[in-house]
């Protein structure tokens, strides 16, 4: 975790932006994500013993980043970095030590370096100098908290995911050194940025194949932001690709991975002449929370696995398309869990109630019950502050997923509970929690009458005096 000192820091940061024009969140995390990029470069050829050769030729050398922040002229290091390093980083053809095109370089190519001002420009490199990114969790968690500052939901229903509620997801998933991994609706990689950094944890290794990690996304700067996040993370050529997962324009790609997590934009519709014929053959709606199940379920490969975060309206919708996607994972595959989300943890961006649906793709059903989850608390406050709190279910959800096999518990409990195939069933292939979870009836007890009656007389008796010595004060 990065500290309160870094976290200041990088305010100051965003407020030399924002004073020097610069204002949409995007647009400083972009510029600050190539200026880190460009300092990265430094590391990698000095630290890291996997890159073969290096980064810089010799007529190069002053676009080390360790060069040019040192220099005198404000001038010379806006030509320098604006004019030379900024197309190197923009035309590097080739991913690092590696004989291939690098996802980022590909991405970059509309990239436009906005800082035009020479003390502008020293301001932000002293600044960022400043800040200690001596391993890799710390300029990945100084990424993170950059990202955190995106504090308004975008175009098409897209919002960003809280990073706790990422890790906790991730953690549900336990994915392994041979999972390969996608999240369809990528935007600024947190979902991957977890698994890699749950991976390194758990096994214990810092390398991983870059091609087990997949990000789809629309929107270029999310491409960018994404691809560079993802670099940030150590992984030096993530597999992060331009597509509209729901266009018909993609249905080359299924059964290609084996661990699918994402929290998918929630919109009305989309046209339906624009999206996958197969999609619609599974599901023939315009809404893009029920076609990116049934999307996710063309990408996984048998026995592939899937969270899911969805509006809760996908549990209860009553709908035609609602209840065939819901019988579709019933019937044909395996409905792992169904866990309720607070409605406010999306804060500030929507109040949109969700849940996650977790589930394995079968092709041959599977289904027998489903382990459900009432999570009622976060962490964190559920208004649009979103200040800590101690109530926290996450820590007591993990727990207890780790322990559901061995809980033959067919509801009985109101937080964490069994639903079998056949109840769901005979409920139209309802998912909502509430339709399932035992009301527990507290017994209250009452005061006496006479004693209430007392307590009201005592009461009344103070009014009146406070009303005597207000009336006095008025004489």
């Amino acid at each position: 975790m990065i500290t309160g000192e870094i976290k200041s820091k990088v305010d100051r940061l965003w407020a030399t932006f924002w004073n020097n024009g610069i204002s949409n969140p995007l647009s400083m995390i972009e510029q600050i994500s190539y200026l880190l990029f460009i300092k990265r470069l430094d590391d990698l050829e000095l630290l890291d013993k996997s890159v073969s050769k290096p980064i810089f030729s010799r007529e190069q050398q002053h676009y080390h980043w360790s060069y040019f922040k040192n220099l005198s002229d404000s001038e010379e290091m806006l030509q320098i970095v604006r004019d030379e390093v900024f197309p190197f980083i923009k035309n590097l053809g080739q991913s690092i030590g590696k004989n291939r095109e690098n996802a980022y370089t590909l991405h970059m190519k509309d990239a436009v370096f906005l800082i035009t001002n020479p003390s502008l420009l020293v301001n932000v490199v002293n600044q960022i100098d400043a800040i200690p990114m001596e391993n890799r969790d710390i300029s990945g968690d100084l990424y993170e908290y950059m990202l955190s500052k995106l504090n308004s939901a975008g175009t098409n229903g897209q919002f960003r995911t809280p990073r706790h509620i990422i890790q906790m997801i991730v953690e549900l998933m336990s994915p392994g050194r041979a999972d390969i991994i996608c999240d369809p609706a990528c935007g600024t990689g947190g979902f991957l940025v977890a698994a890699v950094e749950y991976l390194r944890d758990s096994c214990n290794c810092e390398s991983f194949k870059s091609n087990r990690f997949h990000g789809f996304d629309f929107d270029s700067t999310m491409l960018r932001i994404s691809s560079m996040n993802l670099m940030l993370h150590g992984i030096e050529n993530p597999q992060i690709q331009a597509r509209d997962s729901l266009s018909q324009d993609h249905e080359e790609i299924s059964e290609a991975f084996t661990l699918i997590i994402a929290n998918p934009p929630i919109k009305s519709s989309v046209e339906k002449s624009t999206i996958a014929k197969d999609l619609v053959k599974v599901i023939n709606t315009g809404k893009t929370e029920l076609l990116f199940i049934a999307l996710i379920l063309r990408l996984l490969k048998i026995n592939g696995r899937a969270a899911v975060i969805v509006p809760n309206g996908v549990l209860f919708g009553s709908s035609k398309a609602h209840i065939n996607i819901r019988s579709l994972l019933l019937e044909e595959h395996q409905l792992d869990a169904v866990i309720s989300i607070p409605s406010g943890v999306f804060r500030p961006y929507t109040a949109v109630s969700t849940a996650v649906l977790i589930f394995t793709k079968t092709g041959k059903g599977g289904t027998d019950k489903v382990w459900f989850y009432d999570m009622k608390a976060d962490g964190f406050s559920l208004d649009d502050k979103r200040l800590s709190v101690e109530d926290n279910d996450i820590p007591d959800l993990l727990k207890r997923w780790k322990q559901r096999i061995s809980s033959k518990n067919i509801k009985g409990d109101s937080k964490a509970f069994w639903v079998t195939k056949e109840e769901i069933k005979e409920n139209n292939y309802d998912l909502s929690i509430n339709r399932y979870q035992e009301i527990e009836h507290q017994q209250i007890e009452y005061e006496q009458p006479k004693v209430i009656l007392q307590k009201l007389r005592e009461l009344e008796n103070e009014i009146c005096k406070d009303l005597d010595d207000l009336e006095e004060l008025l004489k």
